[in-house]
């Protein structure tokens, strides 16, 4: 399947193959959307979405036509129930609708459910934890269909925190000897939200979203320097910005990001009784800019990084890697979503 990032700034596609020790990009794109084409994750804009749609599938290799995709935002729900570890899955499944209502704070016309069986509870052992999920449907049938539009099947609707969180072992390879059994933080800073994935060992426990992210900064540039959306947002990738933007509109844009990252740790560290987590990876269109991983570095006490699954378990030939290693870390949750191909999921 072709991992596809339906963004608000961009949709990112990705596809890999399975190597004797770790994954191969096959093939990558990223095509701009319209702005305000997607909005809180919610497409509002079917045709432009198609439009981007329609060009990643001329790029992928004939005969491929499953995707895995995300939902996110306002519509999803996730929460952690806990379940007679003796109940099958069939059990399960039907008690879960006849308790829904309590369940889900949606009209239950309006949803669809999943849930995944995790571990058994540590506090009861007689039962097990049980992650369920919830989405608007009209949000999965935005991107079903879309993609429907252009010859392509969802086979696949993952939740984005979850396969951000999914990503993080390619970049295993970048972190100390050891990191597969810490606690990693993954945060992907994307246009208007930045998504937060915590993983112990080698499990996402606690996923969050902020809406907060690039466009705050493009507005100040905007606002500051007088100039139009267009040019800020060439200036910002090229530059070309005043000598004195550091202080300006940098700083304070870095200070309010570091402000939401700090707030949604904590949320963590007391929801799941650490005090700190112990690696931090940045990730997302705004993870690379200047100063950013020493900022949470000094902030944290951990050692924070900029995503790089090419130090990790992920390759491609040299023209691909040349290409694609400036922008990998845009990928994450597409790498996410695309690693499902090579795990278990229900059809």
């Amino acid at each position: 399947m072709v991992g596809i990032d339906i963004g608000s700034y961009e949709v990112k596609a990705i596809l890999l193959g399975k190597t004797p020790d770790g994954y191969a990009v096959t093939r990558h794109m990223s095509v701009p959307i319209k702005k305000g084409a997607v909005n809180d994750h919610d497409i509002r804009d079917t045709e432009a979405v198609t439009d981007c749609l329609r060009q990643i599938k001329q790029a992928l290799p004939k005969g491929i036509k499953y995707v895995a995709v995300a939902v996110s935002g306002s519509a999803v729900m996730t929460k952690v129930i806990y379940m007679d570890a003796s109940l099958s899955e069939e059990e399960m499944e039907a008690q879960i609708e006849i308790e829904a209502e309590n369940l889900i704070p949606y009209s239950l016309d309006e949803v669809s459910i999943d849930f995944e069986k995790l571990n058994t509870n540590s506090v009861d052992h007689s039962k097990v934890n049980v992650l369920l999920t919830a989405c608007r449907t009209e949000n999965i049938d935005g991107r079903v269909d879309a993609l429907d539009m252009v010859g392509l099947e969802a086979k696949v609707v993952d939740v984005e925190g979850y396969a951000l969180g999914r990503a993080h072992e390619l970049i295993l390879g970048q972190l100390p000897d050891g990191a597969k059994n810490k606690t990693i933080a993954l945060i992907d800073i994307g246009a208007n939200i930045t998504t937060f994935a915590v993983i112990e060992n080698g499990e996402t426990t606690f996923i969050r979203e902020q809406a907060f992210g690039g466009e705050q900064f493009t507005q100040s540039i905007l606002s500051f320097y007088g100039m139009n959306y267009d040019e800020a947002e060439q200036a910002k990738l090229q530059g070309e910005l005043p000598r004195n933007y550091m202080f300006e509109v940098l700083s304070p844009f870095q200070t309010q990001l570091l402000q939401q990252i700090k707030r949604t740790l904590q949320i963590y560290c007391t929801s799941s009784g650490r005090d700190k987590v112990d690696y931090i990876v940045l990730c997302g269109g705004t993870a690379s800019l200047e100063g950013m991983t020493n900022l949470l570095t000094a902030e944290f006490g951990v050692l924070c990084l900029l995503a790089d699954p090419f130090q990790g378990c992920l390759y491609a030939d040299d023209g691909i890697k040349a290409k694609l290693q400036p922008q990998i870390n845009k990928y994450m949750v597409a790498c996410g979503l695309a690693l499902r191909s090579y795990g278990q999921w229900r059809t």
